[in-house]
């Protein structure tokens, strides 16, 4: 029977996924193996009757620059009773190739465990893939998808921006970002926004919406007193990850709740609590400032991939042929800034916990410094000409607020 590879992809999309998955197949295509795409992850993988894509040189090639992916996607994540054998030994698997986050590549590792007692052989190798940035990937390495989504966030922030200064408004933006500020700062940037905030943001203090109000506030009073009228603030949603269950319950904002009592912050916009707070305290403080919420999110994952992403996710498919070729398995496909194709394994992340740490943004690295000290907020130095719009200036100095003065 003719040797095959199988592929699925689990977790949410990033753009270049579509590049992984064509490569994958034209590589593998032209060595003579059946490539096979399993619908819907893992669910998909170990039901009855799996949805698949036979993939042709055709379909391969139409859809490398394409956003999105071909193959659906699924967050399932099964249980060791759900393993079975059944599609690997009906199609002659050889290698199981994972498009995902690092519960995609584990789970891998689980089940090709598993397909050994079997009397299997399936080597497998992940691709991370993530719009975060938030693996630890050596040399700081970006995840692939990051910079597309980074490049269609500051798109559509320079047109907000744009509609700032044309309207005298200001803008409060909301990133994704699941526990890292990478894409918000990225965005932020290359925006030249007045405010950014980013969880890493609060290395000496606690996040409280309180705080984050009160930082947005001193970027608008220190615009004033420039002579600025517009402005805007963008706040990376990894903030809601480091708070207090308590301070989203006592936000003031109506939550739906999971069976767990935690609040369910993907039905909720971010950018339209921040700027509901924000709204509530201009009024409180007597200031008629317009602000207007912008959720940058789901717009990102899907588009189409720039130059590096097509380049980076090319070069990562091909180097799963090369690791597979080498007799490499259960590892992380990963390139370094040379172009080097190198495998890494799940240990090599992994803490003391048998967790994957989050990569932070390096708040005290030269870069987010002077990145930051060029925001616009209060300083000491401003107090008196503050005093014109609010009582009591030192509440609102970004530095005080952080704990970093």
């Amino acid at each position: 029977m003719k040797k095959s590879i199988a592929i699925i992809c689990g977790g949410g999309p990033a753009p270049g996924i579509n590049t992984v998955i064509s490569t994958l197949a034209k590589t593998f295509l032209k060595d003579g193996y059946t490539v096979i795409g399993v619908h819907h992850g893992y669910q998909g993988l170990l039901s009855d009757n799996p949805d698949v894509k036979i993939f042709d040189f055709a379909h391969a090639d139409r859809i490398f620059s394409r956003g999105g992916s071909t193959l659906i996607m699924s967050r399932f994540k099964p249980k060791d009773s759900d393993f079975k054998a059944d599609f690997f030994k009906k199609n002659n698997i050889k290698l199981l190739v994972t498009i995902g986050g690092d519960d995609t590549a584990s789970t891998a590792n689980r089940l090709t465990k598993y397909l050994q007692t079997q009397n299997l052989t399936v080597a497998h190798i992940h691709v991370p893939k993530t719009i975060d940035n938030d693996l630890p990937l050596p040399d700081r390495n970006p995840t692939f998808g990051f910079h597309t989504a980074k490049d269609e966030g500051v798109r559509i922030g320079n047109t907000v921006y744009e509609d700032a200064r044309t309207s005298e408004n200001w803008f409060v933006v909301s990133a994704m970002g699941r526990s890292a500020g990478h894409l918000a700062f990225g965005i932020a940037s290359a925006c030249h926004f007045q405010m950014m905030i980013i969880p890493e943001m609060f290395n000496k203090t606690t996040i409280t919406f309180d705080k984050i109000i009160n930082m947005i506030i001193s970027s608008i009073i220190k615009c004033k007193i420039k002579g600025i009228e517009y402005g805007v603030a963008l706040i990376s949603e990894g903030v809601f990850h480091f708070m207090e269950n308590s301070e989203i319950i006592n936000s003031g904002i109506n939550f739906t709740y999971d069976d767990h009592g935690h609040p369910e912050l993907g039905n909720v916009s971010k950018s339209h609590i921040f700027n509901y707070l924000l709204q509530i305290k201009l009024k409180e403080l007597g200031l008629d400032i317009k602000s207007r919420p912008v959720e940058i999110g789901y717009e990102l994952r899907c588009c189409n991939p720039i130059a590096f992403d097509l380049t980076l996710c090319t070069l990562l498919g091909i180097g799963v042929k090369k690791l597979f070729d080498q007799g490499i398995s259960d590892c992380i496909v990963s390139a370094n800034s040379r172009g080097d194709i190198t495998p890494l394994f799940l240990k090599d992340f992994e803490d003391e916990n048998g967790k994957i740490p989050p990569r932070l943004v390096n708040i005290n690295s030269d870069m987010a410094q002077l990145f930051i000290n060029n925001l616009f907020f209060i300083h000491e130095k401003d107090y008196t000409q503050a005093q014109k719009y609010v009582s009591n200036p030192e509440e609102y100095d970004f530095k005080k607020i952080l704990n970093w003065s």
